[in-house]
């Protein structure tokens, strides 16, 4: 087991600040702040559907790029479906949105995901050297993501909308303590403190707030245990199969050539396709040794498994952790639906990207 043992502690970081990241979530919520977040984004529309969800795009790429995509899906999605619910508009538009941007504008900096700071520790590359080299594929996925979303759900964004009341916290205590904690995440984040100490210092400090003003609220539903079990379960998974020959097939599958947009093409789809089906962490894992003849296919596998995980719901932990976030705001989404709106934006996606990193050589 000693080879799935090293895959685990690679990515056990990222699996406690999922963790604890989802609690600050859950107790953010509780003390009032997304609501609060979701009036301030309704004024800033100035009751344009359009304008509002520009905003809100605009909001998810800048929060993947500096606070990571999990923290995207996590923090962002609650605010989202309650900006819709409250002015009446369907949520399904600005959720889809959330999601797409939390992975696609995940490309520019190393803390933006897991897969991009196991690249730089792989290649030994400073921040600047990676930007270097991803400033313009992270450039035209951001913008071909938001030229795709349009069009699938442009009729959903006509019209214009009244208004709300601005709400009122139910206790000023846990809403400016949990308000401070999450405007906090950014900088910590940006100043290069890890992310699972960010996430546990957070976690730890509105949880001493909630046990003193609602002890209530605090309860293990609270931690996704169920989404950390998946995770592991699905590295232990790939580990058995590289046991079986899952590396020789693989390279078998995305070839050898290293030069040329022919084959960095055929590496980022087999990369996507992998991520799909068992998760983008460990299929980037798995896909490493296959890649490793060069930066330009290493680089091309992380066009790959970011922006692939658009099709099916366990394709990424941001997708898995968004759909938590959908269900406990009263949004269920349908595998169907979402798969649908992947297969059509991921192709185009990679084929664009790809080139664009070709083009940085």
């Amino acid at each position: 087991m000693s080879w799935v043992w090293a895959d685990i502690v690679r990515v056990a970081p990222i699996l406690v600040f999922l963790l604890s990241i989802t609690v600050v979530a859950e107790l953010a919520d509780a003390a009032g702040v997304f609501e609060s977040a979701a009036s301030l984004a309704s004024r800033q529309g100035g009751g344009s559907v359009l304008r509002l969800w520009l905003l809100l795009v605009g909001l998810a790429a800048a929060c993947t790029i500096l606070l990571s995509l999990d923290t995207t899906a996590v923090l962002l999605t609650p605010v989202v479906i309650t900006v819709a619910r409250h002015l009446g508009l369907r949520p399904w538009p600005f959720a889809l949105a959330t999601v797409w941007l939390a992975n696609t504008a995940s490309l520019l900096l190393p803390v933006s995901n897991l897969t991009n700071l196991l690249l730089v520790d792989q290649l030994g590359w400073s921040v600047a050297t990676y930007v270097g080299r991803m400033w313009l594929p992270a450039l035209v996925s951001i913008l071909v993501s938001v030229v795709l979303l349009w069009l699938l759900v442009r009729r959903s964004l006509r019209g214009r909308y009244e208004h709300p009341e601005p709400p009122v916290p139910h206790d000023v205590v846990l809403y400016r303590t949990a308000l401070v904690v999450c405007l906090l995440l950014g900088p910590a984040f940006v100043l290069g403190i890890p992310p699972w100490i960010v996430g546990c210092a957070a976690a730890l400090v509105l949880g001493a707030v909630f046990a003193w003003r609602s002890p209530r609220v605090l309860r293990l539903g609270l931690v996704p245990w169920q989404l950390v079990v998946t995770t592991l379960g699905l590295f232990l998974v790939v580990g058995l199969l590289e046991q079986h020959g899952l590396t020789q097939w693989l390279t078998t599958v995305a070839g050898t050539a290293s030069d040329g947009p022919i084959a960095l093409l055929r590496t980022a789809f087999v990369g996507a396709a992998a991520s799909n089906l068992v998760n983008n962490l460990p299929a980037y894992v798995a896909l490493e040794p296959v890649a490793a003849s060069s930066p330009d296919r290493l680089l091309a596998l992380l066009l790959g498994t970011n922006l692939g995980p658009l099709i099916t719901l366990w394709g990424s932990l941001a997708t898995l952790l968004w759909r938590d976030r959908c269900r406990s705001g009263g949004l269920e989404v349908g595998a169907g639906r979402f798969a649908l709106a992947g297969v059509v934006g991921v192709p185009v996606l990679l084929l664009t990207t790809t080139l664009a990193l070709w083009l940085t050589r």
